[in-house]
Order: C-alpha cells, then sequence, then structure tokens
C-alpha cells in the first residue's frame, strides 16, 4: 500500500524550480507553488489564479499571480534565518496528497542554540477563496524572535508588472493589497488575518511593495509558538464586492479556526478519493505515481464555476501563457467523466461559451464555422503567436505555424462534447449550445476542404498535425480524420433534432438550413482523403513523409548544435527527417482502432515509435493506450509511468528554444489515468453499457477503480482472468 505522502529531505537550492510544481497545492481557483514563506518573485513563487489574464507591452497576454498572503521570515538574535540564504541544519519538505497538505520543517544552528520552523498550509476544497497557513516557531534556548508576515506584491511575472497599482492596507485588524491590472483595470484583492498563541509586542509596517506584521518576543526552550493565517483572494471579475467579501471571508475563518477548517477541507478531499482512488496490487510504486497524478487533477478542476476550463500547465504558474489547449478535451476529460461528470461540463461549457470567438478567429483567415484558439484565454481569445520560439542562435522569434494551421483542435472540442454526451446522455450540453458549436465546427472544416481537377476526394492542405515538428503539411492523416468525424457529429446532430427540446430544435432549425448541411457534410465525410495502410501495412502521417530522412532519434540529438534548440520549424533538425515530436498517426488509431485491423495497429505502433522523440507530455500515453489495444501491456507499462511521474521526477521539457515551459502536466496526469483505466482495465461502452477486458501488466495482481456511467457509480475489479463489475449501492 502507499502512504500518501512525498517528501524530500536536505536542501538543494537547484530544486527550487521543480519543487514548486512537484509540491503544489490548489483549489481549481488557485494553484500555490510548493515554495517556502521565505521565498521572493525570483524563487518563482505564485499564486496562480484561474481564468483572468492582462497583457503589458508587447509582452505575451498570460493569467495573473495573486500578492503572495503566505509571505513569513523571522530573525533570530537580530540575525535572519531564511532559505536559501541561511544554510539549515536540517530540512523536510512534504506533500499529503491524500489531504492536499503541505508542509516544512526547517532547522538553523544559531550561534546560542537551535531554532525550528514548522508550517502547513492548504488551498480550501471547501471553499474556493480561501488559503490558510499555521506556521511555528521553537527553540531549544531563551531565543529574541522577531517574526515578519504578511502580503507580498512584489509578484513574480513572466511578462509583467501585471499590476500597475498596489494599495497595501489596514482594515480593522485585517491587511490587504489590491492590485489593479495593466490591461483592463481588473482588481486582484488578497486580505490577510491571523490568530496567534503568544505574547509578543506587534506593528505593521509597508516595506516597499510588502505590508508586513512584526512580531517580537522571547521563546522559552522548547515551547512551541505557533501563528495562523486566513488569507482570502477575490478578484472584480468574481464579483463587484470583491473587498466586501474579501473580508467578511478572513473574519469568518478567524471565528472558526484553523483546525475546522482543515477538517472541512479534509472531508472534502476524502469525498473526491472514494470515487477516484486507483488501486493497484503488485505495484506500489505505480499506485502511488497514478493516484498522485489524480490529486493534480483535482487540485486544478474548476468547480467554482460553471463554465471554465482547465490551462495546459494547470495552475503552476504563467508558462504557456496560463492558456487551454487541445490537452483538455483530448487528455484530462475522461478522469472527470468518470468521476465527476460535472466538472466535465464545466470544462465542455468553456469551449460553447467561447464559440463567438472561434468563429471570429475563423473569419479573421476568411473562413466559415468556428476555429478554436489553439491557446484560448477568456472568451476564447487566442493567445498563440505567430513567433512562438526563439531562436538560440540569433535570439529572434521564429515563425511558428501552430496558431493557424493547427486545425485539428475544432475537432477535439466536439469530440469533448459528443464524448460527454455518450457516457452521461445529458442532452443538455447539446441543447445549450453544443449543436451548434459542433455544426460551426464541420462548417470549418468544409470551408477548408480542397477537390484536384478530376480528383475523387476532398483533401485539407497546409496543417500542423499533432506532430508539430513537421509544419505546413497536406493531408495529415490525424487531422483529416478527425475532419471526417466532425462531419459524421454533425449530420448526427442534425438527425436528432427530433429528440431536442422543441425550443432548441427550433433555434438550430432557424439559425441552419440543415438539409442542405447535412448533404454537405454527409459528402464530405464519405469523400475526405483518408490516407490508407501501404503494402508493409503503414499509414503515411502525411503527404510525402515516406520521401524524408529516415534516421534515428539519437542521431538526429547527436546534430544539435545547442541543447535548447528548436527541433521543428523550417530548419529544425527533424524538419526533413522522419523523427517526429509525439504520437500522430498513433493517436489516430488510439481513438479509432475500429478504423483497421489489428495488425495494421501494431504495424504502426512498431513503425512509428522507434521514430518518435516524445518532446511533449502527450505523446506517451497514446503509445500505451495503443500498445494495450495490441495486446503488449508491457510494452504499454514504461509509457503508462512516463505519463504518471511527469511531475514526481521533474524530467518534462523544460524550455522550446528559449522559452521557459516548465509546468506541472496535468495532460500526462489525465493520460496515465486514461492508460490505467481504458487501457490496463480495458474499459469500454457498448450500447450503453460499460464492459471492460483488462490488460494488466506482468506485475499487477489485480486493478480496482470506480467509474460513473449514465449517472450511476460503478466498482470494477479486473485482473488477468477477467473483469467483476457491480453497481455501488
Amino acid at each position: 500500500m502507499i502512504n500518501w505522502k512525498i517528501e524530500e529531505t536536505g536542501f538543494n537550492a537547484d530544486k527550487i524550480a521543480s519543487n514548486g510544481n512537484k509540491y503544489l497545492v490548489g483549489n481549481g481557483y488557485m494553484g500555490i507553488r510548493g515554495t517556502l514563506e521565505e521565498y521572493e518573485k525570483e524563487h518563482l513563487v505564485a499564486v496562480n489564479l484561474a481564468g483572468i489574464y492582462d497583457k503589458v507591452g508587447d509582452g505575451w497576454r498570460e493569467s495573473l499571480n495573486a500578492p503572495n498572503g503566505l509571505y513569513t521570515v523571522i530573525r533570530v538574535d537580530e540575525e535572519e534565518y531564511r532559505l536559501p540564504n541561511s544554510d539549515p541544519l536540517e530540512h523536510l519538505v512534504s506533500l499529503d496528497y491524500r489531504r492536499a497538505l503541505f508542509s516544512r520543517k526547517t532547522t538553523w544552528k544559531t550561534p546560542r542554540g537551535k531554532v525550528t520552523v514548522e508550517s502547513e498550509r492548504f488551498a480550501s476544497l471547501s471553499e474556493p477563496h480561501l488559503l490558510t497557513m499555521k506556521y511555528t516557531i521553537k527553540a531549544d534556548f531563551h531565543a529574541d524572535i522577531e517574526l515578519r508576515t504578511g502580503i507580498d506584491g512584489d509578484v513574480w511575472d513572466i511578462n509583467g508588472p501585471h499590476y500597475d497599482n498596489l494599495s497595501l492596507i489596514e482594515d480593522d485588524g485585517l491587511i490587504k493589497v489590491i492590485g489593479t491590472t495593466h490591461e483592463k483595470g481588473d482588481k486582484v484583492c488578497v486580505t490577510e488575518g491571523c490568530n496567534y498563541n503568544f505574547t509578543c509586542e506587534k506593528n505593521l509596517t509597508v516595506d516597499g511593495k510588502r505590508i508586513l506584521r512584526h512580531f517580537s518576543f522571547i521563546t522559552k526552550p522548547g515551547i512551541s509558538y505557533e501563528i495562523t493565517k486566513f488569507i482570502s483572494v477575490y478578484t472584480s471579475v468574481d464579483t463587484p464586492d470583491f473587498e466586501k467579501e474579501a473580508k467578511q471571508l478572513v473574519k469568518e475563518c478567524i471565528e472558526k479556526g484553523y483546525a475546522f477548517l482543515k477538517d472541512q477541507h479534509v472531508k472534502k478531499w476524502e469525498e473526491k478519493w472514494s470515487v477516484s482512488e486507483v488501486v493497484i496490487d503488485g505495484d506500489d510504486d505505480a499506485m502511488e505515481a497514478l493516484n498522485y497524478s489524480l490529486y493534480h487533477l483535482h487540485s486544478i478542476a474548476p468547480r467554482h464555476s460553471e463554465s471554465l476550463s482547465i490551462p495546459a500547465r494547470g495552475l503552476s504558474g504563467q508558462t504557456y501563457k496560463g492558456a487551454v489547449f487541445w490537452d483538455t478535451e483530448m487528455f484530462m476529460l475522461d478522469f472527470f467523466l468518470y468521476t465527476e461528470p460535472r466538472v466535465a461540463k464545466t470544462l465542455l461549457k468553456y469551449r460553447i461559451d467561447t464559440l463567438n470567438g472561434a468563429k471570429e478567429k475563423a473569419r479573421s483567415y476568411g473562413y466559415d464555422g468556428a476555429f478554436y484558439a489553439w491557446e484560448s484565454q477568456e472568451g476564447g481569445f487566442d493567445a498563440c503567436s505567430d513567433y512562438n520560439v526563439v531562436d538560440v542562435f540569433t535570439g529572434r522569434p521564429m515563425r511558428t505555424y501552430f496558431k493557424d494551421k493547427q486545425i485539428h483542435i475544432s475537432s477535439a472540442i466536439v469530440h469533448g462534447i459528443m464524448r460527454y454526451f455518450e457516457l452521461t446522455q445529458d442532452k443538455s450540453i447539446l441543447e445549450e449550445g453544443g449543436a451548434e458549436t459542433i455544426i460551426e465546427c464541420a462548417k470549418f472544416y468544409y470551408s477548408l476542404l480542397l477537390k484536384k481537377v478530376n480528383g475523387q476526394f476532398y483533401e485539407l492542405h497546409d496543417v500542423v498535425g499533432p506532430d508539430e515538428y513537421h509544419e505546413r503539411v497536406n493531408n495529415n492523416g490525424y487531422t483529416n480524420r478527425m475532419a471526417k468525424y466532425t462531419f459524421d457529429m454533425a449530420v448526427k446532430i442534425i438527425d436528432s433534432l427530433d429528440g431536442f427540446n422543441p425550443e432548441a430544435a427550433k433555434h438550430i432549425r432557424d439559425m441552419y438550413p440543415v438539409d442542405d448541411l447535412k448533404k454537405k457534410f454527409s459528402d464530405a465525410s464519405s469523400h475526405i482523403y483518408i490516407p490508407q495502410p501501404d503494402k508493409e501495412g503503414v499509414i503515411e502521417q502525411f503527404d510525402g513523409y515516406k520521401k524524408l530522412e529516415d534516421v534515428s532519434v539519437e542521431t538526429l540529438k547527436s546534430r544539435l548544435l545547442h541543447e535548447k534548440e528548436y527541433w521543428g520549424g523550417a530548419y529544425g533538425v527533424a524538419a526533413h527527417t522522419k523523427v517526429i515530436k509525439q504520437a500522430d498517426v498513433v493517436t489516430w488509431l488510439t481513438l479509432f482502432p475500429e478504423d483497421f485491423p489489428e495488425d495494421i495497429l501494431l504495424k504502426n505502433w512498431n513503425y512509428y515509435e522507434p521514430r518518435t522523440e516524445h518532446g511533449s507530455s502527450l505523446s506517451a500515453c497514446m503509445y500505451a493506450l495503443l500498445a494495450c489495444r495490441c495486446g503488449m501491456p508491457e510494452k504499454a507499462y514504461p509509457y503508462f509511468m512516463k505519463s504518471a511521474t511527469a511531475d514526481l521526477t521533474g524530467t518534462g521539457k523544460q524550455w522550446a528554444g528559449l522559452i521557459y515551459i516548465g509546468g506541472t502536466h496535468p495532460a500526462a496526469a489525465g493520460g496515465a489515468y486514461m492508460t490505467a483505466i481504458n487501457g490496463f482495465g480495458g474499459v469500454s461502452f457498448e450500447n450503453g453499457e460499460l464492459k471492460a477486458k483488462p490488460q494488466l501488466p506482468p506485475s499487477w495482481n489485480k486493478l480496482s477503480f470506480k467509474i460513473i456511467h449514465l449517472g450511476k457509480l460503478y466498482q470494477v475489479e479486473a485482473t488477468k482472468e477477467g473483469a467483476v463489475i457491480k453497481e455501488c449501492k
């Protein structure tokens, strides 16, 4: 069994950035990096907020980090003790990921004796605007202590500063910092109140962008001196009364106390684990890695909203601009569909509610329908730059085509909406904008179709598939297959309008010439070019792929002149070779294994696997899933572990050219879950029935998990002999 805790002893300054990701706590509204209380912005401290963004000058628009209400530092006998400046005698950080509690314990040796600080904190799962911390000091001598704690408004930004104005205020015993954003004048309000169990001298100061309480006292040897901090975070986007509500929440929490709030928080986490915990008999390492991955998904689920999605780096900071990618629909969605369908609906409602942004993007390129943002921020605004990578040799931005050529993004939204409907039969997702979204995505692909003179097929040219190392290719197999799927789903929606509520059906029929669209989409689906296996059974990833240089990943690495050199683009080392960034054809075959016999699936796995660099954390799970489909769980296992340990090991790619892209990997976490449940567990849904045909790795004796299907909760026990599925009463 696992103990639900990860920890690290000793202090290593080189791990500050990676530990910020590894020890993250969050509640969907905010994510707090696993940094220490005395850290400042150069240590990548972040209280990252969901769904609010700002742009400064020519910098990229990015999500906001709130002022840091955890800031705390001590002086002992007038000397400051803090990491990383003061070497500790002992140091321990830990994360109880069953209960989402981060803690640290650090001991320093001073000239007169030892001083130890301990802290514990959590982002409340029962109250999304609340961050709470308990901080304790103990010395083995009569130490002269000055404890300084408050709110640090000097925020870490990648492309900031985002606050044009900071107000630092004392109000009725509470302190607060209100930042006004540069672009829209949004307000971010952090309010702090505290309890403490000792007698002291105290005063309040403003030090630059910090407002700090000072507590001065003399310790008695062996006695613990404890302060508990209650920090609320609100924005003007949340409510016009953000200041009033922030103050009220802190006052209420001071009255309730730390122990009560912690108990409520832990109870909420236990509710989540009662459905989502996965038990693996025979492999504790895999069980720990998988449930730790699920912890991260729970920590970033936007339960406080009815229409909000999850950024590609979760809430671990501003990397990838805090933007939403196809990661959410294609890699994270299954976890929430199986364990918390209401969250899955929230994620998809975000896409439905940003349909106008997708339609505007399509119009800006001269297309019809809905072209979703590659890097989506609020309103569907596409934050992706035309120059998304920096050349390491010249320092100049490089033209990339993620924003304008990765047209497969719209089909990901269609896939997510339809998968939600199929597994829940909640027709409201279609009646409340989902049907319109699917039709608009089909119109988009229809407007892109080309047919050569005397040609038989419709084609899609000048695209970028999931393998981003090869840009502006024709007939990428994955993209064409997903366009076909989109046409099919649009036809299915039109055919099912009679089953909609009358008002929703009338709205669709008034909006669209549905009979004409059905005819067009049916024709497009029947005649779009879908690459077929060659005589060796291999499907060409895109037109001309077979003519590229066939070289190993290792050989290609040897050609790099700089470790951070970008492999793709016009001049990247991979661009003229068969080496690909991530699963492409394999992703297609994972989603639609019924397209070809199993021997074709296997031949393509064998062909593309050695030619894949896995330069994205999205890649491994697709190889794992297809390996399971081909009856190779032993080959799937290392890819499963690669996904499940992405944030435990911190070995994911940290740079794209000169751009830092570090952070957590929620898509890898979702991919690990899909591999465990859909792959090793063999879960499928046939004619409204939950089924399972397990493919367990050699070391696994049993895999146990729960799934919500059609509103009912089921327990699945999978072994090498088969599966037992029981409805939970």
